[in-house]
């Protein structure tokens, strides 16, 4: 049973009514050993940062940062400022010193709290570059203040501050006066071109994505584990976090993602919402011991997800009973060998899965769904509060598709296929650009996606990012991502970027699986002294080419890639290829290579 409040008191709402069940699963910072925390604690300590910021002076709908990874500290800090009016705004672990300095500048910022080491070094280099910027909370106890220690103080010693709840009358009484068409949050979305953008996020649109998820889920409840790992400056997590908060459910916070699986294996969730490169990484390491197995495993398996996949996504996604010979032999592959294979991931008891941020590959989708996961595909912007669409788990479901709409907001596709959004979730606009917001809302009050799509029986289906659309110098337009996400199921590849705006033909620079390629070498009797020479060799270089042309199969003629350069380096946030959110900045990208870019284009 969801609670339906104000999120000035959902955590102490929540600790009224389960007490000292288990609310938070977390380890310290430097420690691998998982703790728990109840609901009573949670809301003890939300109510010390609460009386805390208001012996700091923070004023209703001051903006307070947070720039530190996931940890139980984040959460205290963002409810502890709804407490008192204020405005969390979460920046990602990994910004830059001139990210995070724009934003203390363009939101004014007098506190922010940092994690480790490494964000507190940013905000000190940063402090005298930021007139507005006054105090800086360090969770971690083992950062070293030697810099700017002045103006640093450990978490322990602000929550000090709040011993006692010295100021818990005017805490609640500022509870009282919370109402919903204040500033709840500003996310900055970095965005592949670069320009910072603050996303303003109302506690009205909470409100209502809180209740269009509820109706559209469903099936998420208090007896549900959620790992946290995403970081809870993107808004799929921040707005899935608050729906499982409300909810009842136990969060279990993943803070280093290097460890995601590990903490999966540990801890044992029942839900938790992720990329698809998450899946895709899980499918390419299945796919991976499939191939190494000898043959009558190897046909057993493919023969098992041939069952799985038209028992799950050709009759329950379709919402048919399967024949009884059918089930009957899923269930029996069910238990003994995609049991095993869940259980590897740590995923004994699953519920469901949302996915999205980015194409899933019907290849990856139909695997998840066939040894029993479902895995929940939906559409959204940090603009949206996240959710626009998902799959019903209970109504028809196509492998490809993003879902069907929440009911509270209204989705139309533009004479030119642009996806245009209305309703109680949309933002109002982006914080101090008027110029943006001209730009994003139309006369009718509908805001551009920028994303093309259309509807079909439904459901909404999603073509590519119109900004992102290549057209090449023959007038062909080429979708980069679609083709893409084909590239990013085979073992040996882990990113790539695609060229072909104003090109007469499509490439591509690939970063492959630099172990994986180390061992194909290896195992071929193939010399290398270093990466350069290993993605230069010809051998590895034809067995990627077969390999992206059975991958790409489908695609025209006009869209299939016809040269590729192996990258010995991946493509980072640190050098700016990369977003925080880990989508490509083409622009960089293709700046930063143009020379290797160029000379696949001579003839």
């Amino acid at each position: 049973m969801q609670t339906e409040c104000h999120f000035s008191i959902l955590v102490h709402e929540q600790a009224k009514k389960y007490g000292e069940r288990e609310a938070l699963v977390y380890q310290d910072f430097g420690s691998e050993t998982w703790k728990s925390m109840s609901w009573n604690k949670f809301s003890h300590n939300v109510k010390l940062v609460s009386n805390a910021l208001l012996n700091l002076c923070v004023k209703p709908q001051e903006n307070v940062a947070v720039f530190s990874q996931n940890c139980a500290q984040y959460l205290f800090c963002e409810f502890g400022a709804w407490g008192v009016r204020a405005v969390p705004i979460p920046f990602y672990a990994t910004s830059s010193e001139q990210q995070i300095q724009f934003m203390i500048n363009d939101a004014k910022v007098r506190i922010v709290f940092v994690g480790e080491q490494d964000q507190y070094d940013k905000a000190c280099r940063v402090l005298s570059l930021c007139p507005t910027l006054e105090k800086i909370v360090v969770f971690d106890r083992n950062v070293q203040l030697s810099r700017c220690a002045s103006h640093a103080m450990y978490f322990d010693d602000f929550l000090a501050l709040g011993n006692g709840f010295p100021r818990q009358s005017e805490v609640e009484a500022l509870s009282r006066e919370a109402r919903y068409d204040e500033m709840a949050s500003i996310l900055y979305t970095s965005g592949t071109t670069g320009d910072s953008k603050g996303v303003m996020l109302l506690h009205s649109q909470y409100r209502a994505a809180m209740e269009g998820n509820h109706k559209g889920i469903r099936w998420i409840s208090d007896k549900d584990r959620v790992l946290n790992f995403l970081p809870y400056a993107h808004i799929f997590e921040k707005g899935w976090t608050m729906l499982c908060i409300s909810e009842g459910s136990t969060l279990i916070i993943n803070t280093d993602p290097r460890r995601v699986q590990q903490s999966m294996r540990e801890t044992h969730p029942t839900c938790m919402c992720s990329v698809p490169r998450f899946w895709e990484k899980v499918y390419i390491a299945v796919q991976d011991k499939m191939e190494k197995a000898n043959s009558f495993k190897r046909k057993f398996f493919i023969h098992a997800l041939e069952v799985g996949k038209r028992h799950n996504v050709d009759y329950v996604m379709r919402g048919k009973r399967p024949p009884m010979a059918l089930h009957l032999e899923y269930e029996f592959l069910n238990k003994t060998v995609f049991s095993l294979i869940r259980k590897e991931l740590g995923l004994e008891n699953p519920n469901f899965f949302p996915t999205a941020g980015a194409t899933v590959s019907p290849h990856v989708e139909e695997f998840v769904h066939s040894i029993g996961l479902n895995m929940m595909v939906g559409y959204g912007l940090t603009e949206s509060l996240a959710t626009v669409s998902n799959d019903h788990l209970y109504d028809v479901t196509t492998i490809g598709s993003v879902g069907r709409p929440m009911f509270n907001i209204e989705v139309k596709i533009s004479e030119e296929g642009e996806v245009l959004l209305r309703g109680e979730t949309i933002t109002p606009g982006y914080y101090n650009r008027p110029d943006l917001n001209k730009q994003a809302f139309d006369a009718d009050g509908f805001f551009h996606t920028g994303d093309s799509g259309y509807f079909k029986d439904g459901e909404l289906y999603l073509t590519e990012r119109i900004k992102d659309l290549f057209k090449t110098s023959n007038g062909k337009y080429i979708a980069p991502q679609m083709i893409e996400s084909k590239l990013l199921v085979d073992k040996y590849i882990d990113q790539v970027c695609l060229i072909a705006d104003e090109r007469k033909f499509v490439s591509a620079l690939i970063v492959p699986t630099y172990v994986l390629l180390e061992e194909f070498a290896r195992e071929y009797g193939i010399p290398f002294e270093n990466r350069e020479e290993l993605c230069a060799n010809p051998k590895i270089n034809k067995m990627l080419a077969e390999r992206i042309d059975t991958l790409q199969q489908q695609l025209a003629n006009y869209e299939r890639i016809k040269r590729f350069t192996i990258l010995p380096n991946a493509f980072t946030m640190e050098s700016g290829e990369l977003t925080n959110t880990l989508k490509l900045r083409r622009r960089i990208v293709n700046e930063r290579y143009k020379a290797i870019i160029d000379k696949m284009y001579e003839e």
